[in-house]
């Protein structure tokens, strides 16, 4: 087996971690929602489109999730009278997610939820330890994106 170098084994335990953060921040999420019964999925499809009517697509792209995924939640949404389709004037077949009142009813507060739970734990972490590993996660989503340019995956093999 290859050993890594020191380099890639920080990256791969950064990895590690940032896994184990994503599963305990997706439960926190529900925990969050749970009171405007919504779950994490919604809230975050909710906090979209109350940025204004946007498509199914727009908002996976936004979120880094599947078209698919996106589709499902928020048919689901509609079911629940949280969000409506409107028609798009750009795509004939590409409906708009529109806000209900009962959305941003149930959205805003999850938002006030989620103030308070930000600011408990920001204050645990503190600031410093906040804005360097916001900045170290930030220059590791760009260079996976650069990795996954056409240009340099010519360059691996």
């Amino acid at each position: 087996m290859t050993k890594r170098t020191q380099d890639g084994e920080a990256f791969s335990d950064l990895v590690l971690e940032v896994f184990r953060l994503n599963g305990l921040l997706l439960a926190a999420g529900d925990q969050l929602a749970e009171p405007a019964a919504l779950t994490a999925a919604r809230w975050q499809v909710l906090g979209v489109a109350d940025h204004g009517p946007a498509p199914v697509a727009n908002v996976a792209r936004i979120m880094g999730l599947t078209r698919q995924a996106v589709q499902s939640t928020s048919d689901a949404l509609e079911r629940d009278g949280f969000v409506e389709y409107s028609n798009n004037p750009h795509h004939r077949r590409a409906k708009l997610i529109v806000l209900t009142d009962k959305g941003r009813a149930a959205l805003r507060q999850v938002e006030a939820r989620q103030v308070e739970w930000a600011d408990r734990l920001g204050a645990v972490i503190g600031l410093q330890t906040l804005k360097a590993a916001a900045e170290g996660l930030k220059r590791a989503r760009q260079s996976l994106e650069a990795d996954a340019t056409p240009d340099t995956r010519k360059t691996r093999k």
